[in-house]
């Protein structure tokens, strides 16, 4: 508990919960609050951390839709709970890395999924060419206290530090100025809960190593590579077994599977179908993008093109940086194309009557006879947006012009740079 609060730590702690912002947990204390809050209250705080007296607040429940469908339930800690997580996870990481997987990718230094996909890509070309996909049910609201503080106490010795976690892990979560107590589960939104979800899954790890088992994890999320349907069915009631008997998790049925690991998704990635198989993107995952540049261009309608296309620069640039390892090219070209047509068919709303069409179109360059036949057609806005003729008055280089982005350009910007 001295190397938690010890200044050097703790500083490092603070820049890093001012860095994430985030927002207030149930005492309404904001980040730009709490400066002045510490030089207050942090030498109470400390004392009571350094005797074992230290009981954190109860986290705020937000509920957030997940893109797949369903809830996701977090919870989000004071920001005095979340500069003691990070300082207590600054002191703890050092300590468990050693102890981890060379097959576990989530929430670790130096490793992220795309080492993950890379990794996976690597056993199918193997001949690995069935996957065990596991997806734990509910896994941060499921974690059993006792079975986790059990792994965590292997390391760590200071009764004080195990104490605060146990409380940290049985803080309530308040709704509605109710606090409902937990018995069970970590609350996602705090620093620590990613730590302590790699602690407890590394027994999975061992006993897939102990099997001698080709398999890649990020957080609870799991799969595993075996030459056979027949091979790939027994792990998967073994490893069910396993996981609910000692770790006291349980399989969620309807989203793991045994299958061709081009027929499932991993970390947004997916893979190509010839033996020395590709990195591609998952079809949820176009679905998912397409679905936020639909919604985005709604909400566009009323503003100009220029600050359209500022806005749909970020999602698309934050998109591909994830996605640039991707190896098929053929649907980036296609979402370029596609997102340029939702583009003209936003202008041709914009344009509204036939008259103004027909002179936007002669301003844009097209003869005084095709403007006109263009601009009474009669046809939908989707129509014309993937007609020759606004393909001609509004063409790639247009857009290009003015500053959009090119999935196809940016990963090749993306690798080269790497």
């Amino acid at each position: 508990m001295e190397r938690v609060v010890e200044r050097s730590n703790l500083w490092s702690a603070y820049q890093r919960v001012v860095q994430n912002k985030g927002a207030p947990g149930v005492d309404d204390l904001t980040v730009a609050e709490f400066k002045n809050w510490l030089k207050v209250h942090w030498p109470s705080v400390r004392q009571a951390l350094l005797e074992g007296r230290y009981l954190p607040r109860p986290v705020r429940r937000v509920d957030i839709p997940k893109p797949s469908g369903g809830i996701r339930t977090l919870g989000v800690p004071t920001v005095v709970d979340r500069l003691i997580q990070q300082a207590l996870h600054q002191v703890l990481q050092p300590l468990f890395e050693p102890t981890f997987s060379d097959g576990s990718f989530g929430f670790r230094p130096k490793r992220g999924a795309h080492q993950a996909v890379r990794k996976a890509q690597a056993y199918i070309r193997e001949g690995k060419r069935w996957v065990v996909d596991l997806d734990l049910e509910k896994f941060f609201d499921r974690v059993n206290h006792d079975v986790l503080m059990a792994r965590v106490a292997r390391q760590v010795n200071d009764a004080r530090v195990l104490k605060l976690i146990r409380r940290f892990l049985e803080a309530g979560m308040m709704q509605h100025g109710l606090v409902e107590p937990r018995t069970e589960g970590t609350p996602q939104g705090g620093p620590l809960s990613p730590l302590l979800s790699n602690i407890l899954l590394t027994d999975l790890d061992r006993e897939l190593e102990r099997r001698e088992l080709a398999f890649c994890r990020y957080a609870d999320d799991c799969n595993i590579y075996v030459g056979s349907r027949m091979a790939a069915e027994r792990v998967m009631q073994g490893i069910r077994v396993f996981l609910e008997e000692v770790l006291h998790l349980r399989v969620n049925a309807a989203k793991s599977a045994v299958a061709r690991p081009w027929g499932r998704k991993f970390l947004g990635f997916s893979f190509t179908v010839q033996r020395e198989t590709q990195l591609r993107i998952a079809p949820e995952s176009v679905q998912r993008l397409t679905e936020r540049i639909r919604e985005l261009l709604r909400s566009g309608r009323g503003r100009s093109l220029s600050q359209t296309i500022e806005t749909l620069n970020l999602l698309l640039r934050g998109w591909i940086q994830y996605f640039q390892p991707t190896q098929s090219k053929g649907i980036l070209e296609d979402l370029d194309g596609w997102v340029r047509r939702r583009l003209r068919c936003l202008l041709w709303r914009q344009w509204k009557r036939p008259r103004a069409r027909l002179r936007t179109l002669r301003g844009l360059g097209l003869d005084a006879e095709r403007a006109w036949h263009s601009a009474m057609n009669g046809r939908g806005p989707w129509w014309n947006a993937g007609a020759f003729h606004l393909n001609q008055a509004l063409p790639a280089a247009y857009f290009t012009r003015l500053g959009l982005v090119s999935l196809l350009r940016e990963q090749q910007r993306l690798q080269c740079a790497r």
